[in-house]
Parts: C-alpha cells; structure tokens; sequence
C-alpha cells in the first residue's frame, strides 16, 4: 500500500486481513504508542496486504485468499515467540524471534515506515490493542516492553518484509500469548459513527466496506467540537488505520489516500469477508498519538 501524500511524505502500505471488535476505554494514547480499550456498548490508497499473497503485492485492491496474522509460519519464515505467557497488569517484556528458511534468526528486514518491523498485540475479545515497534539485538531477537491489563488469550502479530531474499514479499504472521489473571470476556462494542479518543478528540467514521470490494473510509478528527487541520505525521502518515476481525484476529493494515493533515484521512480497504470488524485509527496530534476505535459489520453501511 504505497501513497504520496502532497506534503511529500511518502508512505508504503503494509499488512494485511482483519477482525474486530474491542471494548471499553482503558488508556487511550498513553505512552509512545496507542492504547485502546473497552469503551460501553454503545450507539490507505492502502490496498490491504496479508500473508505472501496479501493484496499489497498481489495488486489492485483484490483480497487475500489467506489473511494475514492467521498462521505462525508462512514462506519459510517463522515467528518464534519467547515468552508465550506473561502476567496481567504489571509491565512485561515480550521477546522472539522470525526465523528464516535455515531456520536461523533473519537479521535483515526492510524498512517500512521508518521500522524494521510493527507488531500487533490483541486480545481475543478485542478488548485490548498494542502497536508497538520493538528493538532488534544483533542475533535477531526482538524485545518491547509492554503493559497487558487484560487476563485472557491475546494474539501477537508481527508485519515485516524480509531483505534475506531479493524481491522477498511482506508477511503478517501470528503467534497465541497467554496472559494469566482472573479473566472475564467482554462483549464486541455496537457499531457507531463515532469514537472518542480521549482529551476532547473525536473522531467521525463515514463510508462502508464491502466484503471482497475496495472501498473507501473517511474519518474525521475533531477537538472539543472544532475540525483538526493541523495533523502531524507520525511513522511517515497522518494516520494509520487497522483492522481485526472479530473470531479470529485476521489483520489488516491501510494507509492513507493522498490528502492533506486533517480533518479528514481517507483510506482504501478490502476486507476478504463479511462479518464485524474492529477499526483502530492511530492519529497524532500535539505531539501525542492517540486511538479511536470502531466496530462496524462489513456488507453493511455504517455512515450516519
């Protein structure tokens, strides 16, 4: 999913497939990256991209026939996680590895919006997100840290394209963690035409997805009732818009149509199926990045 936005930034689809739904808001935009959670039930030229034949590089907005994040290995790459199990609320640190065709940790990744790779952490209930850039050590182990106040099962999606092999193709590959504490699911959050992103941001959600189709989003950031027309990139993009689908955390990852900084960011997506989806926007504004999320049921029209 590659765009030029007419700042000049040029920014490069990546990821792919989808799932959806999240809960009520815990910590919206605390820390460097965004943290979205349960809010009460209530009223990219980005092609997506997958697993190897993802839509970013299969083309023209056509779907996956295998969403990204559903398997842990794919093309010869593995990802090999660590430390599969950590502990509810207190900070944790999750570390593994993607191992490669000789089954070695793969050293060498291209660069997509200014990281190596992005990694995804979601509950299965979707009632808790991470997007998270983690650090690579020399011998290919990567580590971030990362505060899961959720018990229950969550899934850990990392979006890379390997530089090992010439003309190698961007993967989304997915492994369980479990998180241990006393669990009790939440519900999918009902569909509605607007998110609150916390200190007075808002965000409008106008369009509709249509399963196998490319179609096109529109949201729109506010403050405190009043457009914002002052975005500020972040990871190369005025936002970055990703999709879970609910049941099985297939992923899919948009960016921008060409535009300018706000209010509105517009973004292209094919969704591989019907069903309901949670809609995370990463937006940056006065330095902070924020979230605002939705749940919306793809074959349907969502707009107010």
């Amino acid at each position: 999913m590659k765009v030029v936005m007419n700042t000049g930034l040029k920014i490069t689809a990546f990821a792919a497939a989808l799932a959806a739904t999240f809960g009520t808001a815990y910590g919206v935009g605390k820390g460097v990256d965004p943290v979205v959670a349960r809010q009460a039930p209530h009223a990219g030229h980005g092609e997506a991209s997958g697993g190897s034949a993802g839509p970013e590089h299969a083309g023209h907005g056509e779907a996956s026939s295998t969403p990204g994040g559903l398997q842990v290995a794919d093309g010869g790459y593995r990802l090999d996680l660590k430390t599969p199990r950590v502990a509810a609320g207190g900070a944790a640190e999750l570390r593994f590895a993607v191992t490669g065709h000789d089954g070695r940790p793969v050293t060498a990744f291209r660069s997509e919006h200014g990281k190596e790779l992005h990694l995804i952490v979601a509950s299965t209930d979707l009632g808790v997100y991470r997007h998270l850039h983690p650090v690579r050590a020399a011998d290919g182990t990567w580590s971030v840290a990362a505060q899961l106040p959720e018990a229950g099962g969550y899934r850990v999606l990392a979006d890379f394209t390997p530089a090992d092999v010439k003309d190698a193709k961007g993967l989304v590959l997915g492994a369980d963690l479990a998180v241990s504490g006393a669990y009790a699911p939440k519900e999918l959050p009902a569909p509605a035409a607007t998110a609150q992103a916390g200190d007075g941001y808002e965000v409008a959600l106008e369009g509709s997805l249509l399963p196998g189709r490319t179609t096109e989003l529109k949201l729109s950031v506010s403050k405190d009732g009043k457009p914002v027309t002052d975005l500020e990139p972040y990871l190369g993009a005025y936002g970055h818009l990703v999709a879970l689908r609910s049941g099985d955390l297939a992923y899919l990852h948009v960016h921008p149509n060409e535009g300018g900084p706000g209010p509105v960011v517009s973004f292209s997506a094919t969704p591989p199926s019907a069903g309901a989806y949670r809609l995370f926007l990463d937006f940056q504004h006065g330095g902070k990045v924020r979230t605002a999320a939705f749940t919306v049921h793809v074959g349907g029209h969502f707009a107010a």
